[in-house]
C-alpha cells in the first residue's frame, strides 16, 4: 500500500515537473522584456527631459560648450606714445567649410558653385563631394563674409550638404612690424596648431592658455551615463603681452630699413633700437621679412629666423669702442694716451696692417677709434692682456645670450680667446675671430651710454595674466661692466668718431652722437679665409651723449654699390637717430650748423 502511493506521488510529480520548464521560461522572458522596455523608458526619459538641454547643445554643433572649452589665444600688444595699445598679433572668427558627402544630392552644381568662391580646384571639389561618409573639410579660414555669401546661395538654389563651423584664427594687422619678431601660429609636428619662431613661439605655452575638458561617468562600454552628471571645467585663456617695442618706432625703422638695403642692392640687414636705462626694446627688425598672415607662401624657412638676435657675424671695428673701454678701465690708457703707428704689427708668422694700408705716425688713442687703426686696438688689448681683455668681452654681454624673451638667439662665439697665443687677441681686439649679435652689441654699447652698467634687453612691459592680475615687468641692472668715469671718457671719444671720424654720416645736426663704425669681413664657408668683396657694415652708437635716451646699431649685409660702412649703416643710423629725437620730442643741446 504505501508502495502504492508513494508511486501515485511519484507520478503526480512528474506530470507537475513536465509543464515547469516552459512556464519558468516563459516567465524569465517575460521578465526580460519588461526590464528591456522599463531600460529604455528610462534612457529615454533621461535623454528628453534631463538631459535634453545638453544634448541639444551638442546636436547644434555644441558651440556653446566648444567655446567654453577652447582657451582664446592671449594677443600680443604695442604701444605708442598716445598711450593706446595696438594689435600685433589677435584673433578674428573664420569660417571651416565643409561638405556632409552622404548628403549632397548635386555635386556636379556644388562644385560649379563652391570651386571658384573657395578657389579650388573643381575635379578635386567634385571627389570631396562624392567619397560618401559624413565629413569632408573643404576650406578652413574662409572669412565671415564670404561664409555668409556661401551660405545664402546654397539656400537660394536648395543645394544640401554643405555646412559651416566657426573656429577662431590667429590674425595680424599690422605685417610690416616684423614677422621675425612676432612669429606665428602655425601647425607642428603632430599637426597641432602652436606659436613657431618669434614671441608666439617663446610665449606659446602662455598664449595659447589650457584646454577645459567635460568630466563624466560611464558605463563599461565607454557610453556617458546621464544620471551620473557632468563637469564642465572651463577654459583658461591666455596670457596678453604688452611689448616694450614702439609701435611708430618699429614702423618707421623697418621701412627705412627695406629702403637701405634696396638702395645698397644688399642682402639684407637688420637693426636693434634700446632704452640704455631700462633695456626697453624700442624696435627690431630685419630685412628681407615675410607677412606672418601668409607664412605658408615662404619657400626658405630660413626667413622666420630673426638676425637681428640669430644673426652671429665677425663685427669688425665696432668692437675696438669695446677693446678701448677695457685698456681705459684699467687704467693702461687714456683717450690723450699715444703710441706710434707704424701700419703694421707683426705677430709671429702673421702681419697685421690697417683697413687703409698706410702708417699714420703717432697718434692717441681717441684717433685710433676716429681712424678706426687696426694697430691702436692691438696695441691697447696688449697692454692689458688676453685673459683680461676676455673677462671684459664676457661682462659686456658677448658669449652668451642676452636672455631676450624671443625664440632662436645665438649666443655669438669667443671662445678663440682661449687659445694660446697672441694672435687670437690681437684679430679679436678689432673684430675678428669672434662673433656676436646686433643685440649684443645694442646691448653692450648701451651699458656705455648707461655709466657702465650692463642692463639685460628685454621686449616684454607687461604680462596681463587675468584683468586683475598683470605683472609689470621691471629694469634690472646686471652687473657693473665699467666704471662711470671710464663711460664718460669712451663716450666722448666716441662722440669724436662721429664728429671727426668715418662715422661723420651718423651725426644729427644740434646733437652729440656717439659711435663706431665697423666693415667686417665674412668667413669662407668652406675652408680658412674670407670671401672676396663681400663685407658686413655695421654702425653702433648712442645719443645724445649727455643724457643718452637711445642705443642703436645697424647692419647691413654684402651692399653692392660701397664697401664701407661709413657709406651704408652709418647714414640710415643717423637718419633714425634724427627721426628719433623729433618724435621724442628732446630738444638739440647744441647749434644748429
Amino acid at each position: 500500500m504505501r508502495f502504492y502511493r508513494h508511486n501515485s506521488r511519484v507520478k503526480k510529480d512528474s506530470r507537475q515537473t513536465a509543464s515547469g520548464p516552459r512556464n519558468t521560461r516563459f516567465g524569465l522572458l517575460y521578465a526580460g522584456f519588461l526590464l528591456a522596455a522599463l531600460v529604455l523608458a528610462f534612457r529615454l526619459f533621461m535623454l528628453q527631459v534631463v538631459s535634453h538641454s545638453f544634448y541639444e547643445a551638442l546636436a547644434s554643433n555644441a558651440h556653446e560648450i566648444f567655446s567654453k572649452l577652447t582657451p582664446e589665444r592671449g594677443s600680443i600688444f604695442l604701444r605708442d606714445q598716445d598711450g593706446k595699445l595696438y594689435p600685433a598679433a589677435a584673433n578674428r572668427d573664420t569660417f571651416v567649410i565643409f561638405a556632409e558627402p552622404r548628403a549632397v544630392k548635386q555635386p556636379e552644381e556644388l562644385a560649379d558653385l563652391l570651386a571658384p568662391m573657395l578657389v579650388l580646384e573643381r575635379e578635386e571639389l567634385l571627389k570631396k563631394l562624392t567619397s560618401g561618409g559624413w565629413y569632408a573639410p573643404l576650406a578652413r579660414g574662409v572669412p565671415e563674409d564670404l561664409a555668409n555669401q556661401i551660405s545664402d546661395l546654397l539656400k537660394e538654389k536648395n543645394l544640401k550638404g554643405i555646412r559651416e563651423s566657426r573656429e577662431s584664427a590667429r590674425y595680424y594687422p599690422e605685417p610690416a612690424m616684423g614677422g621675425q619678431v612676432i612669429g606665428f601660429v602655425g601647425s607642428n609636428e603632430k599637426g597641432e596648431r602652436s606659436g613657431r619662431y618669434g614671441l608666439e613661439g617663446y610665449w606659446n605655452k602662455e598664449l595659447a592658455g589650457s584646454q577645459g575638458f567635460i568630466a563624466a561617468e560611464t558605463d563599461i562600454a565607454g557610453r556617458w551615463i546621464p544620471a551620473a552628471g557632468r563637469t564642465i571645467a572651463p577654459a583658461a585663456n591666455g596670457a596678453e603681452l604688452v611689448l616694450t617695442v614702439d609701435r611708430t618706432v618699429q614702423f618707421t625703422a623697418c621701412q627705412k630699413l627695406k629702403d637701405a638695403v634696396s638702395t645698397h642692392g644688399a642682402d639684407s640687414g637688420s637693426l636693434v633700437i634700446l632704452e640704455p636705462a631700462t633695456g626697453d626694446l624700442l624696435a627690431m627688425c630685419s630685412a628681407p621679412d615675410f607677412d606672418p598672415n601668409n607664412y605658408s607662401a615662404v619657400s626658405d624657412f630660413s626667413i622666420f629666423n630673426n638676425p637681428a638676435i640669430s644673426g652671429q657675424y665677425e663685427p669688425g671695428s665696432v668692437m675696438k669702442a669695446i677693446t678701448m673701454a677695457a685698456a681705459l678701465d684699467r687704467d693702461q690708457v687714456t683717450p690723450k694716451s699715444t703710441y706710434t703707428d707704424t701700419g703694421e704689427v707683426k705677430l709671429g708668422p702673421f702681419t697685421i696692417k690697417n683697413s687703409d694700408g698706410k702708417a699714420h705716425g703717432v697718434q692717441t688713442m681717441t684717433q685710433v677709434l676716429e681712424e678706426s687703426l687696426n694697430t691702436g686696438a692691438i696695441y691697447a688689448q696688449r697692454l692689458i692682456g688676453t685673459e683680461t681683455f676676455r673677462g671684459y668681452l664676457e661682462k659686456f654681454g658677448f658669449g652668451e645670450a642676452t636672455g631676450i624673451e624671443l625664440a632662436g638667439e645665438s649666443d655669438g662665439d669667443i671662445a678663440a680667446l682661449k687659445k694660446k697665443g697672441e694672435i687670437f687677441g690681437a684679430t679679436a681686439s678689432y673684430g675678428q675671430g669672434i662673433t656676436v649679435t646686433p643685440l649684443q652689441l645694442a646691448a653692450a654699447f648701451g651699458a656705455v651710454a648707461n655709466g657702465g652698467n650692463f642692463v639685460a634687453p628685454t621686449i616684454i612691459s607687461e604680462i596681463r595674466w587675468s584683468e586683475t592680475n598683470v605683472e609689470r615687468r621691471q629694469p634690472k641692472i646686471a652687473r657693473q661692466v665699467i666704471s662711470p668715469k671710464t663711460a664718460a671718457m669712451l663716450g666722448g671719444m666716441l662722440v669724436a668718431v662721429v664728429e671727426n671720424g668715418h662715422g661723420k654720416r651718423a651725426g644729427v645736426p644740434g646733437y652729440w652722437v656717439a659711435g663706431k663704425t665697423g666693415t667686417a669681413q665674412v668667413p669662407k664657408k668652406d675652408g680658412p679665409g674670407y670671401l672676396a668683396d663681400v663685407t658686413i657694415g655695421t654702425f653702433t652708437g648712442f645719443f645724445p651723449v649727455e643724457n643718452p635716451k637711445f642705443a642703436m646699431v645697424v647692419r647691413i649685409d654684402h651692399p653692392r654699390d660701397v664697401q664701407f660702412a661709413e657709406s651704408t649703416a652709418a647714414p640710415l643710423f643717423g637718419e633714425i637717430a634724427k627721426f628719433l629725437l623729433q618724435y621724442y620730442h628732446i630738444p638739440p643741446t647744441r647749434p644748429v650748423k
